[in-house]
């Protein structure tokens, strides 16, 4: 099957998915779009069990495709920069010890704290997951999903100090996330010797360079910008901007997501004010807006469909669930300990704590991280808990993240 056929699928499969939630469901959009996925999914395992034989092709259309890569080096580039031009920056940096504690100590914290914990739950259920490879899982879980995130903040009031840090924070701390998990599995697989210092250099190189790397794309991109009054053209730049950025980045060992989410604070501040005109923010917040909805929606109706293709038992899934609570909690804690020591200097709304830990949503990066393992017994264990715990993050908190924000305003 053609690369065109299967994107063709998944645009249909969304489309018709959108517009029956949207006018019979009417959940938000995140949790609505998966719940129809898990909905379908479980419709093509029970009409197998029937004896129509369809999940064999509908697992060849979901295997066809890597979703590690489609989303970490294709979807996830246009969804940070949708995300990040929307972000005011002087209210980021307002914000920006909470965030830059939260993206990196709470991503070190969550993944010590789950990697620990869940060694030592699993060994009474009988499966026997190596502490490197907990460690592994715990860096993979850990990052908040800017994705998942965004989307469910679209439809919650919160405060708007509280907005901000979270929005802030999971558009920094998948990057973070994922050079954690890369020196986690290199623990893990033993490919290489991981010191202290070698790990302080890979951050450096990858996520301060990653901050350089956006500055140096997004100050290109704005002067070209300023440079004409077109909005089809301006459109087309950071079009350009996205893809060449974030490939060009992947090539030089950057951090791409890094790099995207900086040049499109940039684009969404500086370039949106000082470079161009009415006409052209019209045409650029309309495009971006509708590419953010249409990847959201494939994105999420692909996660719920991704059951199908997994190796699941339920040994595996009272796992998953044993997992929900040791994140929940190890996420609580990082959260806490982040907020305790900025206290002395800047006042949190009331229950911040609460709100940032319930609205820490896990998403799409996790299970593309999970995926993206080597072949071993111990990734079929690890991707089976990890989407356990996503399922439950977006339908769980991502329905009572707005009710839990009310209910304390």
């Amino acid at each position: 099957m053609s690369v065109f056929s299967i994107i063709s699928i998944f645009v249909t499969v969304a489309a018709l998915a959108s517009w029956v939630n949207h006018r019979y469901i009417r959940l938000p959009g995140t949790v609505g779009l998966m719940t129809i996925g898990l909905i379908m999914s479980l419709a093509v395992i029970g009409l197998d069990k029937l004896g129509l034989d369809i999940g064999g092709w509908v697992e060849n259309v979901m295997g066809s495709i890597d979703f590690s890569e489609a989303l970490m080096k294709g979807m996830l580039s246009f969804l940070l920069f949708a995300g990040a031009i929307k972000i005011d920056l002087g209210d980021l940096l307002q914000q920006k010890f909470v965030v830059s504690i939260l993206a990196t100590g709470g991503v070190v914290i969550t993944t010590l704290l789950v990697g620990v914990v869940l060694h030592f739950a699993l060994m009474p259920m009988g499966l026997e997951l190596p502490f490197a490879w907990c460690l592994v899982f715990g860096a993979l879980i850990a990052p908040t999903d800017p994705v998942a995130v965004l989307s469910i903040l679209k439809s919650v009031h919160a405060p708007k100090s509280l907005e901000v840090k979270i929005a802030g924070e999971s558009l920094f701390n998948d990057g973070v996330g994922v050079v954690v998990f890369m020196v986690m599995l290199a623990i893990a697989a033993s490919t290489e010797t991981v010191t202290v210092g070698s790990v302080v250099m890979l951050f450096l190189h990858e996520a301060v360079g990653g901050v350089l790397f956006g500055i140096l794309i997004g100050w290109i991109a704005f002067h070209l910008l300023k440079s004409i009054d077109d909005y089809a053209v301006e459109v087309l730049i950071t079009l350009a901007l996205v893809c060449g950025g974030y490939s060009l980045a992947t090539v030089m060992d950057l951090s791409g997501p890094i790099a995207i989410v900086v040049a499109g604070l940039l684009i969404g501040n500086y370039g949106r004010h000082l470079a161009m005109s009415e006409t052209t923010r019209d045409h650029l917040d309309k495009f971006w807006e509708l590419v953010d909805e249409t990847l959201n929606a494939v994105l999420f109706i692909w996660i719920g469909l991704e059951i199908l293709i997994l190796h699941f038992t339920m040994s595996y899934f009272w796992a998953g669930l044993l997992a929900i609570p040791v994140v929940l909690a190890a996420r609580l804690i990082s959260v806490w300990l982040s907020v305790s020591l900025l206290r002395f200097r800047r006042q949190f709304t009331e229950r911040a704590v609460g709100i940032l830990t319930w609205g820490g949503l896990r998403g799409g990066i996790s299970i593309a991280l999970a995926l993206s393992l080597a072949a071993g017994p111990e990734r079929d264990l690890i991707v089976s808990i990890t989407y356990v715990v996503v399922v439950f993050s977006i339908l769980v908190q991502g329905l009572t993240i707005k009710p839990y924000v009310q209910s304390i305003s």
